[in-house]
């Protein structure tokens, strides 16, 4: 009996044990950007973990506030998802292509604490649980935006004066087992050039990797604008989600902190060179972007447009011969195979930009499913 008596202990740790081990391995993040255009009551709340508000902005006085009046009033009725699910985290995210105001924000220890200050005070008033940093990019005026060689330390400098001021903020607002988050949306190469990458990934709770865009207006060829791994047909240098992983991996940003972004829309590449069904090839004119609902209805193996899997880079894309579009998206074909490259190599989770441009759920029900 004693034996018996052991034997089920034993088994009753091993399971304990399997369960938890389990449970911490499939603890994944899964963080959505969300804008006003997205109505809240569509928004899977018991799904998610994260929920960022996109945009706030740096104001004149170099201080973070909202955009507008119904700012506040839609940050409401995302502030009341959590009464379908309390443990969801909603930041407020900062910045977004071409918006000013930071490299001015990070240049002194003045302003680099009326930022924090105004952050915390925002948080504060609106109650939510941190924010995210989104500034396209230290260093680089792309955007059109005003940038100094001193970003790169300034950048840091300025999330250190963020995480001293929430810590004091958590100890008024009696937070100190529920910190707040600081968290940033980072790019690859030219990017990672202009920050100090491993003191930033310290300071960090996590990183949301931008490994979307990687082909668009600016690139002198067409290609998979979030291709998983480099195609077959292109350049050594091609940008591809695994590149830009293994860059901060490589940098020391633990595997965990890093949280792999999709887009929720595909790129048309217009007037392409037809070789290789037009991808990789030169092209002229605008690069229209489109929902997910739109490539179904009008593009996906419709009016021209077909389908193709490319099995180096597992991604589909669509090419029009007619009309030489080549046309750049994620599927939930691909979706899965991201979600599984995650989860094999444990990283922190998936993000997508954004939630409005896929109103159905048809492929933020594939990573939820993939990362429960």
């Amino acid at each position: 009996m004693l034996r018996i008596a052991l034997g089920i202990a034993l088994a009753c740790v091993l399971v304990a044990c399997a369960t938890r081990s389990t449970h911490e391995v499939a603890d994944y993040r899964l963080v959505g950007y969300v804008i006003r255009d997205a109505d809240p009551a569509h928004i899977a709340a018991e799904k998610l973990t994260t929920l960022n508000f996109a945009f706030a902005k740096i104001d004149e006085r170099g201080e973070v506030a909202l955009q507008s009046a119904e700012d506040a009033n839609y940050l409401a009725r995302l502030r009341a998802l959590k009464t379908r699910n309390p443990r969801l985290k909603i930041l407020i995210s900062v910045g977004g292509w071409g918006a000013e105001g930071f490299s001015d924000a990070a240049l002194s220890d003045q302003s680099r604490a009326k930022f924090a200050d105004s952050a915390a005070r925002l948080l504060a008033v609106h109650q939510f649980d941190g924010i995210d940093i989104d500034w396209e990019y230290p260093g680089l005026a792309d955007g059109g935006i005003r940038s100094r060689v001193e970003d790169k330390q300034n950048f840091t400098a300025l999330l250190l004066a963020v995480r001293s001021r929430f810590g004091q903020l958590a100890d008024e607002l009696h937070r100190r087992n529920d910190p707040y988050l600081i968290t940033a949306a980072l790019g690859d190469r030219e990017f990672v050039a202009n920050i100090e990458l491993a003191r930033v990934g310290a300071l960090l709770d996590w990183v949301n990797l931008m490994t979307y865009d990687f082909h668009g207006s600016l690139t002198s060829t067409t290609g998979h604008h979030s291709a998983l791994r480099r195609s077959a047909t292109s350049a050594q240098d091609e940008r591809n989600v695994e590149s830009a992983v293994d860059q901060f991996v490589a940098a020391g940003v633990p595997a965990r902190k890093l949280v792999v972004g999709v887009p929720f829309y595909g790129k048309q590449f217009l007037e392409v060179q037809p070789t290789n069904r037009g991808l990789d090839q030169p092209f002229t004119g605008r690069v229209p972007v489109y929902s997910w609902p739109q490539l179904v209805a009008d593009f996906i193996d419709r009016n021209g447009y077909v389908r193709y899997w490319d099995n180096v880079a597992q991604v589909p894309y669509l090419w029009n011969a007619q009309t030489r579009a080549f046309v750049s998206y994620d599927d939930p074909q691909s979706l899965k195979l991201k979600a599984e490259y995650v989860k094999v190599h444990g990283f922190g989770g998936m993000m997508y930009w954004e939630h409005s441009l896929d109103p159905d759920g048809q492929l933020f029900d594939v990573l939820a499913r993939e990362l429960r």
